[in-house]
């Protein structure tokens, strides 16, 4: 039975997901800021899903992966680039396959984790032995070590799949706000809805081609479907639970600041603090440079006329994709929600009240606090008063 949310500071939130109405508020500045936030990380998703669908199928047991970034097109001026950091990075492209793969959450775990899967891992054994002596031996000292790493390539591949659906459907929401489909909060959210209902079904495959034999890792009767088994999981990890950072927590247990129980895990997009250091060590920083570099003009123009310009561009950036992705996690609720809001059974209708309070509960600690509409506009359209 949901709990008593009557006193709760949830009650409103769960008032709006049972009405239809957003979690975040309707104005112009989240507009501008939602839309324009995706539209570049539309176009960032775009280089993670070629990259890690290249590393998936290219890169598929190399056990020195050194030029995994460069999609199979090494050159000396990409090489240069890359040197003077002159590139997308790919490295958060990593954490976020890191995380799933470490959370483990939903069907793609089951299946990686089942007897069918443990069957293609020795297929793949069977035949890498034959061209790999020094696989065979460290297959045969650490039984789990070759399947360790077909789950992180499958995982890897299933991202890059997943990705390329939310690539072109980010994509698609600016075009439609261009040619003014897009107007609202509202139609943001339903329109991510739309999408992610729309590609549920889509099946998640991987095989790989090893010494002239194909080998379905991801195969067809798994029965891997876009939005169930890879989609939901990623919000899980990536949104939900993430990876605690280097240098800004204690990883000592006598500290206490990391849980022991990863399901308690309170460190992806939508709980995660603006952090500007752009360090290696902070995944989302790297994330919020390469929004940067595909940033509308619109949305750039807005943020250099507010407050600090471009001094702390990188806190702006994260601040609007944390209120972007509560609306793909709203498009996400309400695209799973058991029944249609206005079924009349009280059964149904309890049903879903249940679907949503699980869902408030896991955000009662996020940045809730990026929902409101505060105050006057602090973002102006460039180009408007």
């Amino acid at each position: 039975m949901a709990a008593d949310m009557s006193s709760d500071p949830l009650s409103p939130l769960l008032q709006r997901l049972l009405s239809g109405v957003p979690l975040l508020a309707e104005s112009p500045t989240h507009v501008l800021e939602v839309v324009g936030v995706l539209e570049s990380y539309g176009e960032v998703l775009d280089a993670y899903s070629r990259n890690l669908i290249y590393q998936g199928e290219q890169q598929f047991l190399n056990p020195f992966p050194v030029f995994r970034f460069f999609n199979g097109e090494l050159t000396w001026g990409k090489f240069w680039r890359h040197l003077n950091h002159d590139r997308i990075n790919f490295e958060y492209a990593e954490y976020c396959q890191k995380a799933m793969l470490w959370h483990g959450t939903g069907g793609l775990d089951a299946f990686l984790e089942s007897e069918r899967f443990a069957h293609i891992c020795q297929q793949v054994a069977h035949l890498k032995r034959r061209h790999d002596p020094l696989l065979g031996v460290l297959s045969g000292l650490f039984p789990q070590f070759l399947p360790e790493l077909i789950r992180s390539a499958a995982t890897t591949h299933a991202l890059g799949q997943f990705w390329r659906v939310m690539s072109d459907l980010f994509l698609d929401l600016a075009r439609a706000h261009r040619e003014g489909r897009i107007t609202s909060v509202a139609s943001i959210v339903e329109f991510v809805k739309t999408g992610l209902v729309a590609a549920a079904d889509l099946p998640i495959r991987y095989g790989v081609q090893l010494h002239g034999a194909t080998v379905a890792i991801l195969p067809e009767d798994a029965q891997l479907t876009f939005l169930m088994d890879v989609a939901v999981p990623y919000v899980e990890a990536v949104f939900l639970r993430g990876m605690p950072f280097l240098g800004t927590l204690s990883f000592n247990a006598q500290a206490t600041q990391i849980p022991h129980d990863q399901g308690q895990f309170a460190y992806g997009a939508l709980f995660a603090d603006p952090l500007p250091t752009m360090g290696a060590g902070i995944p989302p920083s790297l994330l919020m440079q390469d929004m940067y570099r595909h940033l509308p003009r619109e949305l750039e123009a807005a943020y250099r006329s507010q407050g600090r310009g471009v001094v702390d561009i990188h806190v702006k950036i994260c601040m609007s994709f944390q209120k972007a992705m509560f609306c793909v996690t709203n498009g996400a609720i309400n695209g799973t929600m058991p029944y249609p809001l206005d079924d009349p059974d009280p059964r149904r209708q309890g049903a879903n009240r249940d679907h949503c309070t699980g869902w408030l509960e896991r955000l009662r600690q996020a940045q809730l606090t990026a929902l409101p509409a505060s105050g006057p506009e602090t973002i102006r359209t460039h180009g408007h008063p």
